[in-house]
């Protein structure tokens, strides 16, 4: 009787220990996920902890190197007599809370009209996506344009194609950059506008997976629509409706992109957020140091939200 090779013995033993290797499920985990770390670790880890550093010193536009360390100084300062950072402060959560219930609300409705069975379905899809395709800066140009006070596409409709009398004699009717209240809630639009689309397209997918069969069922026991909507599309859709609101609340609460362009924080900075004051800050004002800590300062908050969030989703039905 011939003895059996041992595994590894011969010429085929070194390809067999590779395969080996990479057959290993965790082995070949990590290996596939190091690229991702590779890019998470150079374009978000290392930014945040050189921000955190910079907050902690007056580093200064042009400087060569880290500026003195000052500690908390910058953080004290900006909290306690900054006036425009507390102003910022409250129109970054006024900001967040309303167009993040209004985007929910939209969102959810568009959702359930989706779901339902109509003629060019798909094109009303791919249409109703458009406003979260366009690039940002683009898309809030052209609201920039549809709110100059003069030009304003909707002055016109107020005015001369409902007859409201907006203008009152006058080419120049509500000038709604202009005015504090009219400016915020113009950004407030823009980002509802734009953002009611991903609520919509991510509530959607999750209606797809609830099985017809529970509304069937409701159907038989004589439940109205309102109690299957109660007790059937709300619990199946809590996931999905978390993880949404979660991901919308972290790029709502630092958004630069749409404030920046529509007002730039005018008038009075009265739109300013805490990413447009601190780059405000840090770049036209020459502070770096001042504006890190800025744009550090929602860093706890949005902590304590992502874990109460994750514990809501851990959390058994």
């Amino acid at each position: 009787m011939s003895a059996i090779p041992r595994t590894g013995a011969g010429p085929g033993g070194s390809r067999q220990r590779r395969v080996s290797i990479f057959e290993k499920e965790t082995f070949l985990g990590y290996a596939l996920l190091l690229p991702t770390i590779a890019v998470l670790a150079i374009f978000l880890a290392f930014p945040f902890f050189y921000g955190a550093v910079l907050s902690l010193t007056s580093t200064e536009v042009g400087d060569f190197g880290l500026g003195a360390f000052v500690a908390f100084a910058n953080y004290a300062f900006e909290a306690m007599r900054d006036g425009i950072f507390r102003t910022a402060f409250v129109n970054t959560f006024t900001y967040t809370i309303w167009t993040t219930i209004a985007k929910l609300v939209l969102g959810l409705l568009m959702a359930l009209l989706m779901n339902q069975k109509f003629p060019a379905q798909r094109f009303v899809r791919a249409a109703l996506l458009l406003p979260w395709i366009i690039p940002s800066v683009l898309s809030t140009l052209s609201w920039r344009w549809m709110f100059d006070p003069t030009f304003s596409v909707i002055n016109w409709v107020l005015n001369s194609g409902l007859h409201l009398g907006f203008c009152h004699g006058s080419t120049q009717c509500v000038d709604w950059l202009g005015t504090p209240s009219t400016a915020m809630l113009s950004m407030m639009i823009v980002n509802i506008w734009r953002g009611t689309p991903f609520y919509g397209i991510a509530l959607l997918a999750g209606l797809q997976t609830i099985p017809i069969e529970l509304y069937e069922a409701a159907k038989v026991d004589g439940a109205s629509r309102w109690q299957q909507f109660r007790q059937i599309t709300l619990p199946m859709l809590r996931p999905v409706l978390l993880v949404v609101l979660l991901l919308s609340t972290i790029l709502t609460f630092g958004d630069f992109q749409l404030p920046w362009v529509l007002t730039g924080g005018a008038p009075y900075n009265s739109t300013q957020v805490l990413s447009t004051w601190a780059y405000t800050i840090a770049i036209p004002g020459n502070e770096l140091g001042v504006g890190a800590a800025v744009s550090l300062f929602l860093f706890p908050v949005l902590t304590i939200v992502i874990a109460i969030v994750l514990l809501i989703l851990r959390r058994p039905d």
